[in-house]
């Protein structure tokens, strides 16, 4: 599996990133890795209560109407583990033995 480095919500928010769920909620996030694959950007962002558990969000980044990103929950189990395995790929890479 293949990814290219991506930064356009970078490039467009930040570091840190507001987000609000359907109770208008808003939370900050912490932009730690985004990345395409497969034609999709992704992104993996930490709240502060997600760091505390040692956990991430992983995130679909769309294009709304307004040409704004979006970040959208990944629903599709297959899609979530692919994602998953990819970012830890990115952070873990296998070491080859000496």
């Amino acid at each position: 599996m293949s990814t290219t480095p991506s930064d356009v919500l970078r490039k467009a928010y930040g570091d840190d990133i507001l987000l609000s769920d359907d109770q208008s909620e808003s939370t900050v996030y912490q932009l730690l890795k985004e990345f395409v694959y497969e034609n999709q950007t992704y992104a993996v962002m930490q709240s502060d209560e997600l760091k505390k558990e040692d956990e991430v969000a992983l995130f679909r980044v769309i294009t709304n109407d307004d040409g704004e990103y979006e970040m959208v929950t990944i629903d599709d189990d297959d899609e979530w583990e692919t994602v998953s395995e990819l970012y830890d790929e990115m952070v873990f890479p296998e070491q080859d033995d000496l």
